[in-house]
């Protein structure tokens, strides 16, 4: 993996906010402008540019705090984080996708549910679809007992759900804290991913060692949504999200659930394949699988060493999957 160079962050600290971006435009620089008007200002800003070719790193302003780490080449999402995660020692790391826009008290209400609940390693933020009022773009991922996820709330209007902070299966990337000390148990993202579902593997994988996430609806992001990946029937969004679900199942899901709910994952495969067929993506989605199965040892592999940290029960894993047949996205 990459090294860092440049400033190691030596002192203590509460917060570090980390930005990973790859030819993000002007989304950038607002995104750092509204973090400099929190209200609770992070002790580090870390941006690591995946080798950017549009200068968005160029015109970041003068913030103190503020470090840039440009990389010589694409290194992807999840080994980005990685190597932030490498150099931050703060009690808190902080998740902001560069086309997400925190509200001035994002942080501050996420650092305080972490205070109020401290047995609670992952915090997700309110995400809302940016130039909408009223529209929600998630709030807190959902993982199907056959390996689909989804965001739950996603184009749903705000007044469909409560307000008040609740459990999720995982939060979010996009705009999540978590506990540093929880992320280095498990090892970090797993940088096989690239980008994509990276996020919920991630959180299976707290799951497993014992680790709870929350949802708290007073940290308020405004996303854009796969601003740089061309969105969400992109052949890069489908490639990575296809071929990155089936190897969260394989490696992640425990025991009696793997063989329990694999049908239900097969026919999930099946069924995406023939989707995106329909939609002239037949290509991409078959590739995606293939290579989806190519590595399925390599994540067996993977699998095995989840057993030196794992904490959860099979009970536990069961309470906190969704497990509707009909896969009505609640």
């Amino acid at each position: 993996m990459a090294t860092l160079a440049g400033e190691i962050f030596n002192r203590p600290a509460s917060v570090t906010v980390i930005i990973v971006n790859w030819n993000s435009g002007v989304l950038l620089d607002r995104c750092v402008a509204q973090l400099a008007e929190q209200s609770l200002k992070p002790d580090h800003i870390l941006i690591i540019d995946n080798a950017s070719t549009d200068g968005s790193v160029d015109f970041i302003p003068a913030i103190p705090g503020v470090t840039i780490q440009k990389l010589v080449k694409n290194i992807g999402f999840a080994a980005a984080n990685n190597l932030a995660l490498s150099v931050c020692n703060t009690e808190f790391l902080a998740l902001l996708n560069p086309d997400a826009f925190p509200e001035p008290a994002w942080l501050e209400q996420l650092l305080a549910a972490a205070k109020t609940y401290p047995d609670v390693s992952a915090f997700g933020s309110k995400q809302l679809i940016y130039g909408s009022d009223d529209l929600i773009d998630g709030i807190g991922d959902v993982y199907h007992c056959s390996g689909l996820v989804w965001r739950r709330g996603h184009r749903c209007p705000q007044s469909d759900f409560e307000e008040l902070p609740h459990e999720i299966f995982s939060p979010c990337a996009c705009a999540a804290l978590y506990r540093r000390e929880a992320l280095q148990t498990v090892g970090g993202f797993d940088e096989d991913y690239f980008c994509y579902v990276e996020d919920i593997d991630l959180g299976f994988r707290l799951r497993l060692a014992g680790y709870k996430a929350m949802y708290v609806p007073s940290a308020v992001v405004r996303h854009v949504g796969s601003a740089t990946t061309g969105g969400r029937h992109s052949d890069f969004s489908i490639y990575y999200g296809h071929r990155n679900l089936v190897w969260a199942y394989v490696k992640n899901m425990p025991g009696i659930l793997f063989w329990l709910f694999l049908p239900f994952h097969i026919l999930l495969n099946a069924v995406s394949v023939i989707y995106f067929s329909g939609l002239g993506k037949g290509k991409i989605i078959a590739r995606a699988k293939w290579d989806a199965i190519q590595g399925v040892s390599k994540m067996w592999k993977k699998r095995r060493d989840i057993p030196q940290y794992r904490k959860a029960s099979i009970r536990e894993i069961w309470r906190i999957l969704d497990k509707n047949l009909f896969l009505l996205r609640r």
